[in-house]
């Protein structure tokens, strides 16, 4: 197997100067050669002295540097080489160096300072001309003519692929920059995704057992009943919020519907309106009443604003059981064509939106960002006659 060779930076910069040098004094070398072996028995030409080669060397040389200086290098090659044409020596050997000169300008330049060049070097090639061998007068300007033409026409072809590329260029950057975006705004709402999960799981549980233990320990010796039925109740959330965790990490690692295949019954399939009555009676056995109304005509929503619904609903009982632990609660839900309205509220005392909201608990913040996902929105504070409320709406079409 060969190693790939990749070449630094640097080199692949230094590579086309020093390509251009050799090219300008291998050009020098062969022009001078075919200008003292060119056979001149009828003496059309110049005989050929040291000016022929300096002029030669003057023409060729300076393109070492026409990728830097386009423009500067054609006038003093054009130049060089118009004084060579009225010295008249032997014409052939010098006209590619104006034509490399030529085709570098309009590959650099714009397309209208390379027309001009363009035209100014037919003008001194045409001169040039001049000296061809009786007869191929027409023939050498019509030569000329042609290979202008032709170099100018791919030089600016070369220039529209050039700067076609550096556009191309630019806009790769632009995409990788907005992928690179794209995936921080994912990484972001998939964080916030699992701190809400987090919090709706690990608070409303944590919640219910606390309370519970609590009361276990109240009445372990006063009224073991009592203490038991606690106990029991700490054992099912335990059980409920491992469940919904290991729904969750199952979900984060290989997706949905390999949780949807571990599902196994009610206790770890995703949680939702349908366990509204278990929420309700886990809120009551931590000591808050819990009313429940269902009005319209209910239907099945998509899983994920069923989730959201759920979570709301649930957040907003945790914090009465935190804030307004001796309240009662009603959770009214209510069904219509266009979205589904919740509204959950307490007759205790009103819960300040810091608490929720601040430092010390993101409820509030968790419950829009959900409800934002679905076009929804979250309104919480104290209700009219006493209390706190949070009311949800989401819209949802029953044409599904």
């Amino acid at each position: 197997m060969f190693e790939q060779r990749t070449w630094s930076p640097a080199v692949r910069r230094a590579f086309p100067q020093v390509a251009d040098l050799v090219y300008a004094v291998v050009s020098v070398w062969i022009s001078s050669t075919m200008l003292h072996n060119w056979p001149d028995p009828h003496g059309y030409w110049r005989h050929a002295d040291v000016w022929a080669y300096v002029l030669i060397a003057l023409v060729y040389l300076p393109l070492a540097a026409r990728r830097r200086a386009p423009l500067t290098v054609l006038i003093g090659t054009a130049a060089c080489v118009l004084c060579y044409f009225t010295l008249a020596y032997y014409h052939v050997v010098v006209v590619s160096g104006l034509g490399l000169a030529l085709y570098t300008v309009a590959a650099r330049c714009p397309r209208r300072v390379a027309a001009k060049c363009a035209a100014a070097s037919l003008l001194v090639l045409l001169w040039g001309a001049r000296l061809a061998e009786p007869g191929n007068g027409p023939f050498s300007a019509a030569f000329v003519t042609v290979m202008v033409a032709v170099t100018w026409v791919t030089g600016d072809r070369s220039r529209r692929l050039a700067e076609r590329g550096e556009r191309l260029a630019v806009l790769t950057e632009q995409l990788r920059l907005e992928q690179e975006e794209k995936a921080q705004r994912a990484v972001m709402a998939e964080r916030m995704k699992i701190a809400r999960e987090l919090h709706d799981v690990i608070a409303h549980h944590v919640s219910v057992i606390s309370v519970q233990t609590g009361l276990a320990g109240y009445v372990f010796t006063s009224d073991p009943k009592t203490a038991r039925e606690a106990l029991k109740i700490i054992a099912g959330s335990a059980r409920e919020a491992m469940a919904e965790m290991r729904r969750m990490l199952v979900v984060l690692r290989e997706g949905t519907e390999r949780a949807q295949e571990e599902e196994g019954g009610d206790h770890t399939a995703a949680p939702g309106l349908g366990r509204l009555d278990q929420l309700a009676r886990r809120v009551e056995a931590a000591g808050v009443s819990v009313d429940v109304r269902i009005t319209g005509a209910s239907f099945a929503l998509p899983p994920g604003v069923d989730l959201c619904v759920f979570r709301v609903i649930q957040e907003a009982l945790t914090n009465v059981m935190k804030h307004a632990p001796a309240a009662n609660a009603s959770v009214a839900v209510h069904y219509d064509e266009a979205a589904v309205r919740v509204r959950v509220a307490d007759d205790g005392q009103a819960i300040p939106v810091a608490t929720t909201a601040g430092p010390a608990g993101h409820g509030l913040i968790g419950m829009r960002e959900r409800a934002g996902v679905y076009g929804g929105t979250v309104t919480a504070g104290p209700g009219p006659q006493g209390g706190f409320e949070v009311e949800l709406t989401v819209p949802v079409s029953r044409d599904r």
